[in-house]
């Protein structure tokens, strides 16, 4: 990404320190690829009978592939705690769980309590925790929830080839309205209309 859209990006998806934020919708791992490409390292858990597996070395456009620290869990218990484990050991920048479905107020506020913890103990900075769901999502008590999707991108000139472009939408935030943007490849972002 070119480091201006890059920050365009970043100042637009805003995302709390010591807080979990949840990504959904069917393009909610290219997001996250994103965000890892602001803090490394970074913990991504998975439920080992996920078949979406991440290749790292599928993300280095956006991250780098040595900071990504790749986990899997029998049990969506057992994830949760593993997440619980790397927010507040403070030893990564950000946690991604990687989930089947929404997640229970009770898990979700344990992994913000973590979060906390683990801002307290890294000196060089916050900690995050990413909650991916597919679908509109549905978390309840995240700090911040984003839906992404792929959609056409705009051809700004007859000579520039239409390439991938998604739509980001912000539902849930504690200080901010609802939003839309169109991402470009390149991140750079237009506002566009909130899907109703």
């Amino acid at each position: 990404m070119l480091d201006e859209s890059k920050s365009a990006l970043a100042e637009t998806l805003v995302l709390a320190q010591g807080r979990a934020h949840e990504f959904c919708g069917p393009a909610r791992r290219v997001l996250a690829a994103w965000v890892m490409g602001w803090d490394a390292p970074v913990l991504w858990l998975r439920l080992r009978h996920n078949p979406d597996r991440l290749c790292p070395q599928g993300l280095a456009d956006w991250a780098a592939p040595g900071g990504v620290i790749l986990a899997q869990a029998p049990r969506m218990s057992d994830l949760l705690g593993c997440a619980e484990d790397g927010l507040r050991s403070g030893a990564c920048a950000l946690v991604v769980a990687d989930l089947p479905e929404p997640v229970a107020m009770t898990p979700l506020r344990r992994l913000h309590l973590a979060a906390e913890e683990g801002c307290a103990r890294r000196a060089n900075g916050g900690v995050r925790a990413l909650v991916l769901t597919p679908g509109d999502g549905g978390t309840p008590a995240v700090e911040t929830r984003w839906h992404m999707a792929a959609c056409p991108a705009r051809d700004v000139s007859a000579t520039s080839p239409v390439g991938a472009a998604w739509q980001l939408t912000r539902r849930r935030a504690r200080m901010a309205p609802m939003a839309g943007w169109c991402v470009q490849k390149d991140a750079a972002l237009s506002l566009c209309p909130v899907p109703s």
